[in-house]
């Protein structure tokens, strides 16, 4: 893993960033990696934003991961501040690596290291091996999350 960098994602980066986000079953149903312009427009909101991380894993060049960080102020819990890890996937070539738990490792330090209290994330219901996965570093299914389409 001593060959991996761990950096914010570039504009360049998008092709590669996109083709991840749609290369499951659940991504392909919502991406559209053939037509770049809401993404691009994504990432100028995402860049311009202090408390966004856009970030990608590049080995050899190539992207092979990517996840956001997005850090969250509150008043909750003492006025803590939390982060939420979003959109994590690693490159089909790299799974079962080590490389999505060296990122999410890298996520929950980026917090700490920011002053958050608590990482939090999401994870379809349907995808049962990222619940393990999530489950096997420390985090805990402790809430049920809810969403509406607008």
């Amino acid at each position: 893993m001593n060959d991996l960098e761990i950096r914010p994602a570039t504009v360049d980066d998008l092709p590669a960033v996109v083709a991840m986000l749609a290369d499951d079953p659940l991504g392909a149903q919502r991406e559209s990696p053939d037509d770049l312009t809401p993404y691009l427009a994504a990432f100028d909101r995402l860049a311009n934003d202090p408390h966004q991380y856009l970030m990608v894993a590049v080995r050899g060049g190539k992207v092979v991961g990517t996840l956001q960080l997005t850090i969250v102020p509150g008043l909750s819990r003492r006025g803590s501040t939390r982060s939420i890890i979003e959109a994590v996937r690693v490159h089909a070539d790299e799974r079962g690596s080590g490389l999505g738990t060296r990122f999410v490792e890298w996520a929950v330090e980026e917090s700490r290291r920011q002053g958050c209290r608590l990482v939090q994330l999401t994870s379809d219901a349907t995808r049962s091996d990222a619940h393990r996965f999530y489950e096997r570093l420390g985090f805990v299914g402790s809430h049920v999350g809810f969403k509406k389409d607008l």
